[in-house]
């Protein structure tokens, strides 16, 4: 049985007691009233009809509010007139027939504003004192006793005070207790659901990366080798070898990306992106620092010059392409400019940058591309050191 059946059937139990106990003090005062000769027939009999279809009813009610959040205003309307029509028939006595009012109040006031259950309340416990009062008048004893009127009113009064002020807070906090269970329960599912959706998120971005950066690179290729062909067929064996070690590296890379460990290196992609930007007739320039990168930043502007070259490859007419990155004990930058991208082109440059994005924002940093004003096309991105995330 898992957590949030048991809260459930918990909750359930301790609501039921109610009417568990209601059922014992109507067996126990008709008891009483058989054995003094008081018994009526023609009362507890239909008392007792109106208490079991009272009591299906609240179990009707119960599983509306528990289980469908739903609050059933009519099934309560008709409860409560059963509710009534027990008492009257059977009697107001608080430690016998008049504990079915307590019990529906119990149910009523679940799932409503508290202003509104202590309206309920305190018209239950009027009530329950007017009852009181026509029992007394008809000179009915009060459990059994033979109190003065203004006596039996004040045990009334008290009786169902003490009833309407315990009964309704405490079936609430086990309802709210039941409502954090099963809020507990979703939140937990939906940080499952989450999860499982990032995953399927960082993968998309892996195979995004790897195969819309290796495909670019492979056209450009198998183009070159196409039109050295005819020219130099040494020069077009020599890119269609490129070729073939692009195709390895990327299944290899795709295998890695599956098992979920794979990591970039810069220095690596760095010189791949240049070959290939140059195959392709883009000049490139890359300036590197004098020191080495930390680390944890390497493999972050690894994918980001991946997926930057990747777009200047299939969405610009670029002649030279210019890679900068340096750091500061604070932070490291790098920026990619090239001549290629006209304005048109600036805000549709494909799923990659927004992936990107995604990439540097979950390690605290933040990527911009945009037109500059002497025609070129810019993209920057920055990451805090030490990396976030």
């Amino acid at each position: 049985m898992d957590e949030i059946t048991r809260a459930r059937r918990l909750t359930w139990k301790v609501l039921i007691s109610n009417f568990v106990v209601m059922w014992l003090l109507i067996a126990m005062t008709t008891a009483i009233m058989f054995a003094e000769g008081r018994l009526q027939w023609w009362r507890v009999v239909p008392a007792l009809i109106a208490a079991i279809c009272f009591t299906w009813y609240c179990s009707r009610i119960l599983n509306e509010i528990l289980d469908h959040r739903r609050y059933p205003t009519r099934q309560v309307v008709v409860a409560a007139v059963l509710a009534l029509v027990t008492a009257v028939l059977g009697g107001a006595d608080p430690f016998g027939w008049g504990f079915v009012l307590m019990c529906w109040l119990g149910v009523a006031t679940l799932e409503i504003p508290r202003r509104r259950s202590w309206s309920m309340a305190a018209g239950a416990w009027a009530v329950g004192i007017a009852l009181g009062g026509l029992t007394l008048a008809t000179g009915t004893p009060v459990m059994g006793m033979d109190l003065p009127v203004g006596a039996g009113l004040i045990f009334y009064t008290l009786t169902y005070g003490i009833w309407c002020a315990i009964v309704p807070p405490s079936n609430r906090v086990w309802v709210w207790i039941w409502s954090l269970a099963v809020q507990a329960h979703e939140g937990r599912e939906a940080h499952t659901r989450l999860a499982l959706a990032e995953e399927r998120l960082r993968f998309a971005r892996d195979l995004h990366d790897l195969v819309g950066h290796q495909l670019s690179a492979i056209a450009v290729k198998t183009e070159l080798a196409v039109r050295l062909s005819d020219v130099d067929a040494g020069a077009a064996k020599a890119e269609m070898a490129e070729v073939n070690a692009l195709t390895r590296k990327a299944l290899k890379e795709l295998r890695q990306a599956v098992r979920g460990y794979r990591e970039l290196d810069l220095a690596a992609e760095l010189n791949s992106v240049k070959g290939v930007l140059e195959a392709a007739g883009v000049r490139c320039e890359l300036r590197m620092p004098y020191g080495e990168l930390p680390d944890e930043v390497a493999p972050v502007f690894a994918y980001a010059v991946r997926e930057a070259v990747t777009n200047v490859l299939k969405h610009s007419t670029a002649t030279f392409c210019d890679i900068t990155i340096r750091f500061t004990p604070q932070e490291a930058e790098l920026s990619v400019r090239n001549d290629g991208v006209a304005r048109r082109q600036a805000a549709d440059l494909g799923s990659g940058l927004t992936g990107m994005g995604e990439r540097m924002a979950a390690v605290g940093g933040k990527v911009s591309a945009h037109p500059t004003d002497d025609g070129e096309f810019l993209l920057k991105a920055v990451v805090s050191i030490p990396i976030g995330g």
